[in-house]
């Protein structure tokens, strides 16, 4: 599907980071970007640089997405094209001892529950409410696209790290169900894929120190150094415009394969 002038999108977690990149790189198509974010100052920044909306949104709450796409569709009319990077984790091992006292302590439940409400049944939640505008769309072109629909796991869904058991399975359900949900709109003209990013130079990790930075960057076989937010941003917009780009899971990682810590 070509993105072209006037083409309607929304960018969740488009305030910053990865979101911010693709949020970009559709304006410069000429797409008028819908910015989901809980930054209102970011968000609003982004916005104004793009000259696009801004809605406020909890990717969790029902209420907050509805009144997201209501708010996006009547500044810029029905999307196109929905990309998912609202997400968030954490580092809590699932049981581990004191070296102080030696009392055990388990992960709380509601700690890996949050991420799971946000990574995997936020980006759901997204996706359903988005298809099923799509599918109010007139096709277009030969293939007869209605939309594209490209969300962000992450390579710790299929390798992840000591302390990421909440973070890996919600990015591991993201990856899971590509597929099927393509499946589900294979008939209707809406392509389903999702990017799996490796090691990336987002604020997360600008706030690291930077000897952690070099280590991470010569942990990446090739090249050897962080990823660049206009990298994922190339990929996200490849898989929405190439029509045979459909129900698949890339990593984008420079060919790491994460160690156990």
């Amino acid at each position: 599907m070509e993105v072209s002038a006037n083409t309607p999108a929304v960018v969740t977690g488009g305030a910053s980071g990865l979101g911010a990149a693709t949020a970009r790189a559709l304006a410069a198509k000429g797409a008028k970007v819908a910015i989901f974010d809980m930054n209102e100052e970011k968000g609003e920044a982004m916005a104004a640089e793009i000259g696009g909306v801004f809605c406020k949104v909890n990717v969790t709450s029902d209420e907050d997405v509805e009144a997201g796409f209501a708010k996006a569709r009547e500044a810029h009319g029905q999307e196109r094209i929905l990309v998912n990077c609202a997400g968030i984790g954490n580092a809590i091992k699932t049981a581990k001892r004191s070296r102080e006292d030696g009392s055990i302590k388990e992960f709380p439940v509601s700690a890996f529950d949050f991420v799971i409400q946000v990574n995997l049944v936020g980006t759901f939640r997204c996706i359903a409410k988005s298809a099923a505008g799509m599918l109010t769309l007139d096709p277009l072109g030969e293939d007869g696209d209605r939309g594209a629909i490209v969300n962000t796991a992450s390579v710790a869904g299929e390798d992840g790290q000591i302390g990421q058991a909440a973070y890996s399975a919600s990015k591991a359900g993201v990856i899971g169900m590509t597929l099927p949900i393509a499946r589900d709109l294979m008939n209707e003209g809406v392509r389903v894929n999702t990017i799996l990013p490796g090691i990336f130079d987002t604020p997360l990790l600008a706030a690291a120190p930077q000897n952690v930075r070099d280590a991470l960057a010569a942990s990446v076989p090739f090249p050897k150094r962080l990823g660049m937010p206009n990298e994922y941003a190339k990929l996200a917009m490849t898989m929405i415009e190439t029509g045979y780009f459909n129900g698949e899971d890339v990593r984008l990682d420079g060919g790491i394969r994460m160690a156990p810590r």
